[in-house]
């Protein structure tokens, strides 16, 4: 039964961050305008530092740890529904479809980089907290 709750709680995670995902998206439509699609690059890159930051802080060893199925609650539940992978896969291929290659290209090089400096960004935040933990 323990197994089973697990997804329990991953699937009511993904709903949460699907919806946060779907306002948040909008939200960015509507201050930005359509032409270039932030709201996915905002939610991969704040996605990629919240997946990290949470991971590292709550881990075993860290300073908050938390169970395994508090862990997959936010990182498979809620940052899986929440980060945009394929939809920023299908925004760049639809850019390039439309002849904004040059955007395509700055859309993903941005989306790259951004999410890995955000990923790297959460994990040292984390291990700072951790470490004022430990000391």
């Amino acid at each position: 039964m323990d197994d089973l709750l697990v997804y329990v709680w991953v699937a009511i995670g993904g709903a949460l961050g699907s919806v946060a995902r779907f306002a948040l998206s909008n939200a960015m439509v509507l201050l930005a305008g359509p032409g270039f699609p932030y709201g996915t690059l905002l939610i991969n890159v704040s996605g990629s530092f919240v997946i990290s930051f949470f991971g590292a802080l709550t881990a075993m060893d860290a300073r908050w740890p938390l169970s395994f199925e508090a862990r997959a609650f936010v990182t498979v539940g809620v940052c899986g529904g929440f980060t945009t992978f394929s939809s920023f896969s299908l925004q760049t291929v639809d850019l390039i479809k439309h002849g904004a290659t040059g955007r395509a290209i700055i859309y993903a090089a941005l989306s790259v980089i951004l999410c890995l400096l955000a990923c790297a960004l959460g994990y040292l935040a984390a291990n700072a907290v951790n470490g004022a933990h430990k000391a």
